[in-house]
């Protein structure tokens, strides 16, 4: 994996090791822990990282934390994420795949923490590329 000009998203986990075995039942892997309930832990799955810090305290319902996450084919990501059979709604979830305005299609994932992970592919070549009006009216 390249190191240089990355960001990599450091998310809440009330329960570590039932977050890593959430993200292994999609597919990503284990690749660093550090064994406490205030631990710290990084999951990879092909080019996406994320890392976890124990947060004991964290109520998923009132997380507000997430990431956006851009890759350049979302319809595999979606197919690996959906073996989970995860609901539409509620914490854990997966939603549908979505064209969006901003010329970008993307799912959402919410994990059992309550994080809102967007999953994304930038649309090439979009024949109708939309601005939302507040943009345009700025």
């Amino acid at each position: 994996m390249a190191t240089s000009d990355i960001a990599i998203p450091t998310l809440p986990a009330c329960d570590l090791d039932k977050t890593i075995a959430f993200y292994e039942s999609i597919g990503l892997k284990l690749v660093f822990r550090i064994p406490d309930s205030q631990g710290y832990a990084i999951v990879r799955g092909g080019s996406l990282e994320l890392h976890f810090f124990g947060w004991p305290e964290l109520d998923p319902s009132m997380n507000y934390s997430g990431c956006y996450l851009r890759v350049s084919d979302v319809d595999a990501v979606y197919r690996r994420f959906s073996v989970a059979l995860l609901p539409a709604r509620g914490i854990p979830s997966l939603g549908g795949i979505e064209r969006k305005f901003f010329s970008m299609r993307e799912f959402r994932l919410v994990d059992p923490n309550g994080n809102l992970l967007r999953v994304g592919e930038e649309l090439r070549n979009d024949p109708q590329p939309r601005t939302p009006r507040a943009a345009i009216e700025s």
